[in-house]
């Protein structure tokens, strides 16, 4: 009896050891839910298909939104992480059938569950393609099941990345069993139409009491909705046998598998960033492998949302985690060249789109090509990258391809006025770099050739007598005749013309312009600059050496040039290591990391991309750093103790911290010191041991404490200045001043901004003889002489904490316009003859002579204010409220 006493008390030793040592405990789906992140918190299998969880109304990406906001339903797919319009939220459930709201939720890995304020709770797993619920009614209960729910609702119809449902069905089959479909098209891609079929089963019967709400006798319910894109007879082979519980245990051994391939010690604050951030990183692109209507490759995946976003790291770390499924990605894309014609940069819905910046799709191959992904036809996949390099896709360019394609050859860079293009000629420029890899380790010396000299086009756009911000030489804007562009125009309207001058710092669009069309894409010129990943040794090079490079870099960082928030400045803080000081890398990237990551619910500090902003934060908490594309790995001191990587050969790496501080010294990989802290993948794949040694050396800032001694001017529009006051400058006296002075017009202004919607609070006063305006929380200062005589509008973004100094009208026509125009029933503003159309005690009714702009303008002198724009060319109308 004693030795079976202690043979009882060792396993139970065990087993509880077994389950404290389950890393998926440390994952946290809150993380990045809340603030900018939004990435989906409800459950998901490992690069899942289904991911269902709460819609809180249409409009967030991911479904999810705090409370109080109402749970209109619960559907079954969505993605994580992503801007821009919504996508999927397909196959809507609800319990207690209207919109409810919460008293408390709970997430965990692959679970989730709410109670209404009715008394209904629900619990949520998945399968790969099958959601589990688990329904408490307080008494017999109904339920809604809603093929016409989708995210992004408009009712406006054909809105740019807007979803548009096209048809659907509800069919109830038994008394068991419900299917039917939903046929959706557009969306963030602007993609083709998908359809989205389900079955769902009941393990208690019901019975129909509406077209589209079934009501049961029980309480509790176990529902399993099968989801296909195929067939309604697919979504319910989809539907596993098992149960609630037994899912949710087979759905956390398979995240355990993947995610204690790296075992860390630290904080349990470090091990709930650390996994959940791999945890983001693997849920997406989604494996839809026999789900393909189109056509019957395998493998195949979906939801690259985008690539541009995730190649840099994301890729890099299912590398080093999973290659087989890296492998199975990039056939995939192979795949989709093999069907479609061209690779996608994104994809979503079955259909690519949409390409962002270059054919980023080349950078994945050559990262898994260098690396020596196996299993992958590296012949068939440089046939592919070359299709994109030397086939314009045309019309189709935001779906696939390069856009812009024949000016970058003809010119070697890309001329302004081409969407995009300094954004694309960077990128192009690494692409080729990516093709002349995989093109020399295929022994293709002429294609290596062609494009490693291609690679260089970068400097094309490198101005290197352009000194700004105390720095020389930044990628800018150049015509197709060769000549920079100091000013350029912004908008292609026949009624308005304005330019700006265009700076390292000018803004990705004025508001009335899509940014799509914008010089750089989701960064700036002092951000693109830096992000040469190729070839950093040119770039040193062009910045003037190492020295005034070192110099360039710590302002890069103090002036907060740097958005950690977005991926071209992904690489930046590991620039240091080419000038020999990977401690400054190390140095930078602790700071930014402890400023602007956290284990909240708000601790990403941008989208999440699938898995991009995730991943970066991962590999630097390990202290390693991939440049995707090539065969390294940057090093500096990890943010944890200790780290096991369990490599996909078999063998293993491991990796210490020895010594005291912060201050990175050097590192090892068995016993020899790593040149530059660079490891080649090669090596790290033989596995081993890697000390990183540091110090508590006085850490050397890696910042200057530059504090601009007078006001920084920024960009300027027809003659309206910016002014942007530094943290020790803020402008007390003139706020002051502005408190003291009240209002003679409040109201609000409601623009439609390219077809999105913005309502904004809209103020007018005056200070001596300046009319002070205030749109959102912007200042527009405007002279007494322009308010009196002014020829035409100011069209400033009204940009948070923005001061302008203007010499146009803000929402309003001088004084002078308006005496011209009761006297003459006409007036010129911007240029343009505006003549009356008609007229009401309250509004002049007047258009423009050379086009179908119109606008109602007050007739009252004090403040002529324009009620409404309307059919505005640059995109911007608007009408106070």
């Amino acid at each position: 009896m004693k030795l079976k006493t202690i043979f009882l008390t060792a396993w139970m030793l065990f087993a509880s050891m077994t389950a404290v040592a389950q890393v998926w405990q440390f994952v946290d789906p809150r993380i990045g839910s809340e603030g900018v992140g939004r990435t989906f918190p409800g459950p998901s299998m490992p690069f899942g298909m289904c991911k269902p969880g709460p819609d809180c109304t249409v409009k967030p990406n991911a479904g999810w939104a705090k409370m109080p906001e109402v749970v209109t339903g619960f559907s079954q797919t969505h993605v994580s992480g992503t801007g821009g319009g919504q996508k999927y939220g397909n196959i809507l459930i609800q319990p207690g059938v209207v919109p409810q709201l919460r008293v408390n939720e709970e997430f965990s890995l692959g679970y989730y569950t709410t109670t209404f304020e009715n008394g209904i709770r629900t619990e949520i797993t998945t399968s790969e393609r099958c959601a589990f619920y688990r329904i408490h009614y307080p008494k017999n209960g109904e339920l809604l099941i809603d093929a016409t729910h989708y995210l992004g609702k408009n009712p406006i119809p054909d809105l740019r990345e807007q979803q548009q449902f096209i048809g659907g069905e509800v069919e109830v089959v038994s008394a068991h069993e419900v299917r039917g479909y939903s046929r959706v098209r557009g969306g963030w891609n602007n993609g083709e139409a998908y359809t989205a079929y389900f079955c769902l089963m009941s393990d208690k019967p019901f019975i129909q009491k509406s077209e589209n709400t079934i009501e049961f006798t029980d309480s509790l319910l176990n529902i399993k909705v099968g989801i296909s894109y195929v067939s309604e007879q697919q979504a319910k082979r989809n539907i596993p046998e098992c149960g609630f519980d037994a899912q949710l245990t087979q759905l956390r051994e398979n995240w355990e598998v993947l995610l204690r391939r790296v075992h860390i010690d630290g904080t349990d604050q470090q091990k709930r960033m650390f996994y959940t951030a791999l945890y983001h990183t693997m849920l997406m692109p989604v494996d839809k492998t026999g789900e393909n209507p189109k056509w019957t490759e395998r493998p195949y995946y979906d939801d690259y949302y985008a690539i541009w976003d995730t190649y840099r790291s994301s890729s890099p770390l299912i590398t080093l985690i999973d290659e087989k499924r890296e492998a199975d990605i990039v056939n995939s894309l192979l795949n989709i060249y093999k069907r479609e014609g061209y690779m996608p940069d994104a994809r979503s819905g079955d259909s690519n789109g949409r390409t962002q910046g270059g054919s980023n799709a080349e950078v994945v191959i050559a990262d898994a090509f260098v690396k020596g992904v196996k299993g992958i036809d590296y012949d068939f996949a440089l046939e592919a990258m070359l299709k994109d390099a030397e086939v314009d896709p045309g019309a189709d360019h935001e779906k696939h391809g390069r856009g812009g394609l024949k000016e970058y050859l003809e010119y070697g860079y890309l001329p302004y006025g081409v969407d995009r293009a300094g954004t694309r000629t960077i990128e192009y420029a690494y692409n080729d770099y990516c093709i002349a890899q995989v093109a020399k380790g295929l022994g293709r010396m002429d294609i290596h050739d062609r494009y490693l000299k291609q690679s260089q086009n970068w400097k094309n756009l490198w101005r290197s007598d352009y000194e700004w911000d105390d720095v020389k030489g930044y990628i800018m804007p150049k015509d197709a005749n060769g000549q920079w562009l100091d000013s350029v125009p912004w908008g292609k309207s026949k009624v308005f013309h304005p330019t700006i001058p265009y700076t390292p710092v000018t803004k990705v669009a004025p508001w009335y312009l899509p940014w799509w069309s914008t010089f750089f894409y989701e960064a700036l010129s002092a951000e693109y600059s830096l992000s040469i990943p190729h070839d950093v040794e040119g770039l040193i090079e062009a910045c003037g050496g190492p020295e005034t490079f070192r110099k360039r870099l710590d302002m890069f960082f103090s002036r907060k040039r740097y958005n950690v928030g977005n991926e071209p400045s992904f690489l930046t803080p590991c620039l240091y290591h080419w000038i020999g000081r990977p401690d400054l890398t190390s140095d930078c990237v602790r700071q930014i990391i402890a400023e602007n990551y956290s284990d909240q619910p708000d601790g990403l500090p941008g989208n999440d991309d699938s898995g991009a902003m995730s991943s970066w934060l991962a590999f630097h908490m390990m202290g390693i750093y991939p440049n995707a594309g090539q065969s390294y790995y940057l090093l500096h001191a990890p943010l944890i103790p200790k780290w096991t990587l369990q490599l996909t050969n078999g063998k293993t790496l491991r990796a210490i911290i020895k010594g005291k501080g912060t201050h990175f010294e050097k590192v090892t990989l068995n016993g020899r010191q790593l040149d530059g802290a660079r490891l080649e993948h090669a090596d790290l794949m033989e596995g081993g041991e890697l000390v990183f040694y540091i110090s508590s050396k006085r850490q050397e800032k890696v910042h200057s404490d530059y504090i601009p001694s007078t006001l920084e001017l920024g960009p300027a529009i027809n003659g309206a200045q910016k002014v942007q006051f530094s943290s020790e400058q803020s402008p007390a006296p003139l706020g002051a001043k502005r408190q003291s002075c009240t209002p003679f017009y409040s109201g609000k202004i409601a623009f439609t901004l390219n077809k999105q919607f913005r309502t904004w609070p809209l103020t007018y006063r005056w200070q001596d003889n300046v009319m002070s305006v205030s749109c959102k929380e912007a200042i527009y200062q405007i002279p007494e002489s322009v308010v009196e005589n002014g020829k035409g509008f100011c069209w400033e973004m009204p940009a948070d904490g923005a001061e302008y100094q203007v010499h146009g009208t803000f929402a309003f026509i001088s004084r002078q316009a308006l005496r011209n125009l009761k006297e003459n029933d006409s007036f010129v503003y911007d240029g343009i003859t505006w003549r009356l159309l008609d007229q009401t005690k309250d509004a002049l009714h007047v258009r423009a002579d050379i086009d179908r702009t119109e606008m109602w303008i007050s007739p009252n002198e004090r403040l002529p204010l324009v009620l409404e724009m309307r059919n505005n060319p640059l995109g911007i109308d608007w009408k106070i409220e």
